[in-house]
């Protein structure tokens, strides 16, 4: 063609290699694409399912039991010696620790580019040469586990009906089996009902009156309860084992075991105690809906599918009652089912995306016709297919995390196919064949869209190396991005323009569609349709349907609509934008725009700081879960708990009971709280209430936070128990948001400095405090017996024989194990109950020495005292910690301000330290890593234009364009009046940064290439100033040829966040299966990605602006400034020197 050949005339030519290979081997290529179709799709299936990230932290557990001690004791005889070994090793961040009685638990918290195996390795290493410095009568060495965040309860199965609580505990130990049978499965842990346990509870009168002790009891059922080997013999020519089988089977036979024969009469251990087969003693309570129950709580493994564990487990449930090994009249209720949640979560982001698909189609249909939208709309499912190959591969999880970054890139992944598309489209409309208009117009763009890209990921690469739990929890969005974008580039460069240079065809949207043929297809889809209708097969008819009605709307709305678009609002918005750019650049303008955008930049950020907005770490939803923790004095007994349980309950159940319609269930746990990793296991003085809601969809309108604000305030003034008011976590695991940690050395000191921190607190009434409460209790009743050493060594007695009668008569004393089929179960000696609680059973308690009896009370007093029940350590120095949760509404920030006032004027006494950690420390760590990241972000992205343009200025112009960006961020922001959410704000304006750098460099890039070949034309050198008229054309030109793909990038990227920014939820499966599109608008995702979808707008939909009109604008100051520069210091080409003597400067402006 003549074009073709006049090619060298037009300017420089680039040659792109890969895309000269992919159109030679385009039948590969079409084969790799099915392939890569089929692969992306198994892939997707595969991935697991999660709400949020797997977080893989290694916490490792050191955990040393020493009964019989202190507190204090356990703390200098445990936790120090091992804290001391621990204290050398590499990649710790953190080493916390908890001395209780009896107990030393120490968390190590490692770094985490450390990995769970290592860190382990490394700490059981460290602990066994610690060793040497424990105690040497230590029951057993310190275990040493690790704890995945990644295992968390998934749901809880709680069975009730008609049945013995030992019958329940049987059909719970059935189902117990077979869900941790399941791979997905890592524990079901059985609560509302204890371990059995065989109790001989001993009458301490009756033992002393026949002259016994509780080790003759253990010594008679040890030597009874027995089984064992005797070895071999041969007799009769047959060689047989001999064996001694005489396992205790019913409790009668322990009963009837013979302890001693005193002066010939047998002594029976009925004689002396009560045998009974009953259970440990209860350390919890369950109840569902004011029901008692047995709960299972289900812990899914980590990297497991949580959605087919769901299914698994409501399978075996189905499967043990049909086949009779549970009744059919046991009640199984699930409750806290997380399923639904995260089936809900990923199916809202799954219909975002597909609608975000259809609106970026459509627009693209609008800009540039049906067909040419598709080769630019191929990239999405392409690029999103390869990206699930390389995530499942690299064992990332389908969670919201990535789904809302494929969203986020869906803008950006088109935008390389359109960029292409729109250059090889324009010139092949311009007379090149179509393999000729795609490998040049591919080798013009490719260098530019590379660029482009990897300046992209460049601005998401630095938070790869953001480091904890919140850089381990938002480290999936820059990987999901950098993979999705990587192959977009891909696509646009290799597999889209083999399909162009093929299938590419120039529609002119002038002329008319053919109407018969378009009647005539959507007849035929219709009809097709029909038997599919008759056979309830409801969403492939829908399909053929919707496929036939877009015929019709083609014909009378889409295609008149988008000839309306191309003809008429393109060319006057080309004009309005060609006649207001040339005006820019001419005269004083260029200044006043650059200067003006300066103000502007100024005046958002002062009006939207100014109004003292918001400051939130992450953002805050509406809770699905609401757990109300009620905390009696240290030392209730569990039935005192239990009954308190119940009142808080009925005050619970009265303030939602307006509102039960929106409730799930509401459970109750007596004997745990939701405490922290020190917690005990068991809490007797606690009980913990779960309030769950349904799906945000279902809720009608009703606010589970104003429901939650509503408890709160309810319980504010409750008499006779703490109450703390809390709700699910939606993000990483920070702390929490009110939290201070004192530290210093003395223990009495550092409780006397946190009770003053607490008052100083409360007298100033600060709103929003939900409830102040310590990491420890410092009224943990004690009875501390005192032993006269002297009186006990005359009667040839030791403080440890005193020490270990009580703990014999209280813990009990393990005798062996009770045989039960496959099961074994402890045969604990102590006293009966009613003497077990009675002081003056214990304090006479007779001690037998060479046939002596010796009361405990001739050697010993005794006090009742208080005492705190733990020592917390945190990196080796003694720390109390003081937290609270926030009511739902208030800002954390703002308290913590005011509390930083109020201690300011705190005499703190020297070696005592106070510092603000939790969330607040995390908080401030992000904030300074997300400043990190941006300047590293925009170092990187200078170097890589940098090295494009071989050139400083061009780069800045782009640079000065992306901080410009952020004057729509905070003019949306203000205007809107909405918080300004650390992470989520922080990301996006660095992602913000991504995009604007995108169009900037691809604009950019084309003046440049439309001022080389103007000079061409003109027969000037490289570096030659055009005449004045000639610049200001050669800038007008390259800004009207990008006008269309700049717009096109930003409105695809804006429509594809705006159905999640407004929370528009609409169910494409449930309209085409069951006619029911399930519209809502809001959720639990809007208030969660909002804020970073809002930021990507403002800020996108101002730089669109700036990018096609201040970019052009600062490129003519740039050259004007460097005219102006060569001319004084006389380093003007030739030429220009020659129309500088003329007076036709090449610059006039």
């Amino acid at each position: 063609m003549v074009k073709e050949k006049k090619s060298n005339a037009q300017g420089i030519h680039r040659k792109f290699k890969p895309t000269y290979l992919a159109l030679k081997n385009s039948t590969t290529v079409y084969v790799f694409t099915a392939l890569l179709i089929l692969f992306g799709i198994y892939s997707y299936n595969l991935m697991p399912r999660e709400a949020m990230p797997e977080i893989v932290v290694p916490y490792i557990f050191v955990h040393t039991v020493y009964p019989g001690n202190s507190p204090v004791d356990i703390e200098n005889l445990l936790t120090r010696p091992i804290e001391k070994e621990l204290k050398g090793l590499k990649g710790i961040k953190k080493i916390s620790s908890a001395s209780s009685q009896d107990v030393s638990t120490i968390i190590v918290e490692f770094n985490t580019n450390v990995t769970i195996k290592q860190a382990l390795q490394d700490t059981k290493d460290r602990v066994d040469k610690a060793q040497s410095e424990l105690p040497d009568d230590l029951p057993s060495d310190p275990m040493v586990t690790d704890f995945d965040l990644s295992e968390y309860p998934i749901m809880n199965i709680n069975i009730s009906g008609d049945f013995s609580m030992r019958n329940l505990k049987e059909y719970a130990e059935i189902l117990q089996d077979e869900f941790e049978s399941l791979r997905e499965v890592s524990e079901a842990k059985i609560r509302g009902v204890e371990e059995r346990e065989i109790q001989i509870n001993v009458d301490p009168y009756k033992l002393d009156a026949v002259g016994l002790t509780f080790q003759d009891i253990a010594f008679a059922v040890q030597a009874e309860n027995i089984t064992m080997g005797g070895g071999e013999f041969t007799a009769d020519q047959t060689r047989r084992v001999i064996r001694t089988v005489a396992d205790y089977k019913n409790t009668d036979q322990i009963s009837n075991t013979i302890i001693k024969v005193n002066q010939g009469k047998p002594v029976y251990i009925r004689d002396v105690a009560t045998v009974v087969d009953g259970y440990k003693e209860r350390s919890t309570v369950a109840r569902l809906n004011d029901k008692p129950v047995v709960t299972l709580s289900i812990t899914k493994k980590s990297g497991e599918n949580i959605i087919a564990a769901s299914e698994k487990i409501k399978s075996v449930i189905k499967e043990q009652q049909d086949k009779g090994y549970i009744s059919k009249m046991l009640e199984v209720t699930i409750t806290d089912d997380l399923t639904p949640y995260i089936e809900n979560t990923i199916s809202n982001l799954e219909n975002s995306i597909i609608l975000a698909m259809i609106l970026v189609i459509f627009v693209l249909f609008l800009f540039m016709g049906f067909r040419n939208a598709l080769f630019s709309g191929i990239a999405i499912p392409l690029s999103m297919f390869l990206s699930f190959i390389v995530l499942q591969q690299s064992g990332i999880t389908l969670n919201s995390m990535v789904l809302y970054s494929l969203i986020l890139a869906l803008g950006m992944l088109v935008d390389n196919g359109i960029v292409v598309m729109e250059n090889v489209y324009r010139l092949f409309s311009g007379g090149y064949s179509r393999l000729a208009a795609t490998k040049k117009g591919v080798s013009e763009i490719a260098f530019p869209i590379i660029s482009s890209t990897l300046t992209t990921l460049a601005a998401f690469f630095p938070l790869l190396m953001w480091e904890g739990v919140t850089g381990d929890f938002m480290s999936i969005l820059p990987k999901t991005l950098i993979i999705v974008l990587a192959s977009s580039l891909f696509v646009a460069l290799i597999i889209n323009p083999p399909f162009m240079a093929n299938y590419m065809k120039l529609d002119d949207i002038r002329n008319k569609i053919n109407s018969k043929k378009s009647f005539k297809m959507a007849a035929i889809f219709a009809l097709i349709s029909l038997p599919f209708y008759l056979l309830k097969i409801y969403l492939l008819a829908n399909l053929l349907l919707t496929i036939a009605l877009l015929y019709i709307l083609n014909l009378f709305i889409f295609r008149p609509m988008a000839r309306w678009f191309q003809t008429k609002f393109l060319v006057w918005l080309e004009n309005i934008y060609t006649r207001q750019l040339r005006h820019a650049l001419t005269g004083k303008w260029p200044y006043i725009y650059f200067f003006g955008t300066i103000l502007m930049l100024v005046f958002s950020a002062f009006f939207y700081f100014s109004n003292n907005p918001k400051v939130v770490f992450f953002p805050d939803t509406d809770p699905q879960t609401i757990y109300v923790t009620m905390e009696l004095p240290l030392g209730t007994s569990i039935d005192k708990t239990n009954q308190m349980s119940y009142d808080v309950e009925n005050n619970i159940k009265e303030i939602i009971d307006p509102v039960k319609s929106i409730v799930k269930s509401v459970t109750t746990t007596v004997g745990v709280g939701k405490g922290g990793m020190f917690e005990s296991a068991s809490s007797p003085n606690k009980s913990l209430t779960s309030i769950s809601f349904v799906e945000y969809k279902y809720r009608n309108g009703i606010s589970t936070s104003k429901i939650m604000r509503e408890i709160t305030e309810h319980f504010k003034n409750y008499v006779g128990a703490q109450i703390y008011i809390e709700k699910d976590e939606t993000g990483p695991p920070t702390g929490a948001p009110i939290n201070i940690d004192i530290s210093g050395d003395e223990y009495d000191k550092l409780i006397a400095i946190t009770y003053d921190f607490l008052h100083i607190i409360e007298d100033d009434h600060i709103p929003g405090i939900a409830e102040l409460k310590l990491n420890i209790n410092t009224n943990q009743p004690e009875m501390l017996v005192q032993i006269d050493r002297k009186k006990a060594r005359l009667n040839e007695l030791s403080t440890q024989e005193v020490a270990m009668a009580f703990k014999n008569a209280l813990y009990g004393y393990e005798a062996g194990k009770f045989k039960d089929g496959e099961d074994e179960y402890d045969i604990f000696i102590r006293l009966d109950e009613k003497y077990r609680n009675d002081v003056s059973t214990l304090m006479n308690r007779n001690l037998v020495v060479n046939g002596n009896k010796i009361p405990i009370s001739s050697v010993a007093t005794f006090k009742y005292s208080t005492t705190y029940d733990k020592v917390s350590r945190i990196d080796n120095k003694r720390v109390i910690t003081i937290s609270s949760n926030v009511v739902e509404g208030y800002n954390a920030n703002q308290i913590n301000k005011r509390i930083r006032q109020l201690l300011l004027d705190y005499d703190m006494p020297n070696g005592y330290t106070y510092a603000f950690t939790g969330e607040q420390k995390e908080q401030a760590e992000s904030s300074q890593f997300l400043l990190f990241a941006l300047l590293v972000a925009v170092a990187l992205i200078m170097t890589i234009m940098v090295t494009q343009f071989n050139s400083f200025i061009r780069p800045l112009i782009i640079i000065a364009t992306v901080i410009f960006s952020t004057i729509g961020v905070f003019l949306g922001l203000g205007i809107f009046q909405m918080e300004f959410v650390i992470i989520m704000t922080g990301i996006g304006i660095i992602s913000l940064a991504g995009i604007v750098v995108n169009n900037g460099i691809v604009l950019v890039d084309y003046i440049d290439l439309t001022r080389q070949r103007k000079r061409e034309e003109l027969g000037l050198p490289n570096d030659a100033f055009l005449p004045h008229n000639l610049q200001i054309d050669a800038l007008v030109q390259a800004g009207k040829t990008r006008l269309r793909p700049v717009l096109l990038t930003a409105v695809t990227t804006v429509l594809g966040l705006v159905p999640l920014a407004l929370g528009l939820n609409f169910d494409f499966y449930s309209l085409y299966t069951h006619f029911d599109p399930k519209i809502s608008i809001g959720g639990e995702s809007v208030a969660f990605w909002g804020p970073m979808s809002w930021t990507v707008i403002f800020g996108l939909t101002f730089a669109t602006f700036l990018t096609l009109l201040v970019s052009p604008v600062m490129y003519m100051l740039t050259i004007r400034l460097t005219y102006r520069v060569r001319k004084w210091t006389g380093t003007l080409p030739n030429e220009n020197k020659l129309d500088t003597a003329t007076g036709q400067g090449a610059i006039n402006g």
